[in-house]
């Protein structure tokens, strides 16, 4: 019975990074409708993190120590702030799905950056690191995103930000469990509201109502459910089956994207996710096989 509710536990948990993360670019889309992109990404995540880290010092948590506040403000900048911050920024002139197929470049990004700490790619990494950046080229030479170089820049950048900030996560002084998230959100959200303050956004006259469910959407669900569910499939599946959101959200984002708002994906882009994917699968494929030599 208890291996019986496990499974379905798991398979909730999927179709929680699955459809939730890849329907966060499209509500990300609704919510610029009205609010400025800093603002509410900064919203978002402060309110989360609020949330999360009430909840957790309720049930006992302990505060975080001088060193865990400065790893998860490390943190909360790279991933929150710049990893997500940009692509609302950038969302205001590309479609949702283009952004989410930016973003699925992270587990090549973070094959190279493991780098630094000693983890070197290997031959299957070097082939997927070499076709995801083929298919960033094909993205970048045949989308709307030809000639925007500034938005292909920062979305690459995004990218990177996540990636790099995951990988060091690891190395820095964290709390235990969905504290760490918490902190992290809670830090990179006070970023981006005062990166919002910087650029001087204001609060917007008029808010439509599906803005506003878009927002609760990205604080309730985007942040809370498919975040803790990301960290339930960490400890109890293997890691490709918990990093497979990362074929499945682009999928979604196109799908949501065409099909609700006439968002237009030219055939080059349909190659460039297939060629992106396949990349990341390689590069994924081949941490699935050294986990399973190691057990």
């Amino acid at each position: 019975m208890k291996q019986k509710n496990q499974k379905i536990l798991i398979i909730l948990c999927l179709f929680a990074t699955y459809f939730i993360w890849g329907s966060t670019y499209f509500a990300i889309k609704i919510g610029i409708e009205s609010f400025p992109p800093f603002l509410m990404a900064g919203m978002r995540f402060t309110a989360a993190g609020l949330i999360l880290y009430t909840v957790m010092r309720y049930l006992g948590s302990p505060n975080l120590t001088l060193s865990q506040w400065r790893g998860a403000m490390i943190i909360g900048l790279l991933l929150p702030a710049m990893g997500n911050g940009i692509v609302c920024y950038v969302q205001q002139t590309i479609s949702s799905s283009l952004a989410a197929l930016s973003i699925a470049t992270a587990p090549i990004w973070m094959a190279i950056f493991s780098a630094f700490w000693g983890h070197y790619p290997s031959k299957q990494e070097w082939v997927g690191i070499a076709i995801g950046f083929v298919g960033i080229v094909l993205l970048n030479l045949g989308s709307s995103l030809h000639g925007d170089l500034t938005s292909a820049f920062l979305l690459m950048l995004a990218a990177a930000c996540w990636s790099y900030g995951s990988v060091w996560s690891k190395h820095l002084s964290m709390p235990k469990g969905l504290m760490a998230s918490a902190s992290q959100m809670l830090c990179g959200g006070v970023v981006l509201l005062l990166f919002s303050v910087t650029r001087h956004e204001v609060w917007p006259l008029h808010i439509s109502k599906k803005s506003w469910l878009a927002m609760l959407f990205l604080v309730l669900l985007g942040s809370l459910v498919a975040y803790s569910a990301y960290q339930y499939l960490l400890k109890t599946v293997r890691p490709l089956v918990a990093t497979s959101n990362t074929f499945i959200n682009p999928i979604v984002a196109f799908a949501l994207g065409i099909g609700l708002v006439n968002e237009h994906a030219s055939q080059i882009e349909f190659i460039a996710l297939a060629v992106i994917l396949l990349g990341v699968f390689l590069v994924l494929s081949y941490n699935e096989q050294k986990v399973e030599k190691s057990v």
